[in-house]
C-alpha cells in the first residue's frame, strides 16, 4: 500500500497578519480615547454653560432687586461680574479699630439681608450656590497681621449679627434651610491683601495706588458650584 506524505501545516502568523492585528487594535484603543476626549470637552463646555448662565441669572435678579440701594445717599455699595456686592461707604460700616457694627451699617443689613437670602434660597438657585463668603478688607494702615485679625473679627460679627440678632430672619427659617445658611456662610478676613484703587480694581493688579476710602469695605460674595469646577480645571490645565 502506497503511503502519500501529509502536508506540513504552517503554525506560524504572518508578518501581514500580525499587522493588521495590531491596527485593528490600535484604531480601537484611537476611538476609544478620541470618544472619551469629546466626552470630557461635552462635560467641560456643559459646566462652563450652566457656569455662565448661573452667573448672568444671579446677577441679573440681584441687580434688578437691589440696584435702587446701591446708590451712594442709600447703601453705598456696587454689584461685581463676580457675584460680589461690596458696601463701600467705611463710615458707616464700623469705628476706626472696631470690630462693632455701626448703627448704620445694623441698618442696612437689616434691610440688605432678607432679602438677600431670599435669593440664595430660591429653588433656581439653592442647587447650584457652593459658598457665599462674608469678606472684610482694611486699607494698608498698620501690620498686615493685626488687620487679618482685625478684618476677620469684624466679618464674624457681621455674621454674628445676621445670624443670632433678635427678631433674625435666619432664625424663622426652617431647619433644613438652617442647616443649608450654616453650610455656606463663611467670613474670611483679607487685611490689605486685596486693596482697591480708585477705578474698584484690585491695586495688586492695576499697579495703580490703592484708595484707602475703597479698601475699607465688607464684602458678600457668592460662590456657584460650577465656579468651582471651572477652577479646577483651570488649576489642572496649569499644572
Amino acid at each position: 500500500m502506497k503511503i502519500f506524505p501529509t502536508k506540513k501545516e504552517n503554525y506560524w502568523i504572518s508578518l501581514s497578519d500580525i499587522m493588521t492585528v495590531l491596527m485593528v487594535i490600535f484604531l480601537f484603543i484611537a476611538i476609544t480615547y478620541m470618544r472619551q476626549v469629546r466626552s470630557e470637552q461635552e462635560d467641560r463646555d456643559r459646566i462652563l454653560i450652566e457656569y455662565q448662565e448661573t452667573n448672568i441669572a444671579l446677577y441679573e435678579i440681584l441687580l434688578d432687586e437691589f440696584e435702587d440701594d446701591f446708590s451712594e445717599n442709600r447703601w453705598h455699595a456696587e454689584l461685581g461680574e463676580d457675584l460680589s456686592i461690596r458696601f463701600l461707604n467705611e463710615e458707616v460700616l464700623f469705628d476706626y479699630n472696631s470690630v462693632n457694627l455701626k448703627t448704620e451699617f445694623q441698618n442696612i443689613l437689616s434691610q440688605f439681608f432678607p432679602r438677600y437670602i431670599n435669593i440664595l434660597l430660591d429653588e433656581r438657585f439653592r442647587d447650584k450656590i457652593a459658598e457665599v463668603r462674608i469678606e472684610g478688607h482694611t486699607d494698608s494702615v498698620g501690620p498686615y497681621m493685626y488687620n487679618v485679625e482685625l478684618s476677620q473679627n469684624r466679618t464674624a460679627n457681621v455674621l454674628n449679627f445676621l445670624f443670632y440678632r433678635n427678631n433674625s430672619e435666619y432664625a424663622i427659617l426652617p431647619a433644613e434651610d438652617q442647616k443649608l445658611m450654616r453650610y455656606w456662610f463663611t467670613t474670611t478676613g483679607y487685611s490689605f491683601g486685596r486693596t482697591l484703587d480708585s477705578a474698584g480694581e484690585y491695586s495688586f493688579y492695576s499697579n495703580q495706588p490703592e484708595d484707602a476710602d475703597r479698601s475699607r469695605r465688607v464684602e458678600f460674595r457668592i460662590v456657584t458650584k460650577s465656579e468651582e469646577v471651572v477652577n479646577q480645571m483651570l488649576r489642572l490645565l496649569n499644572d
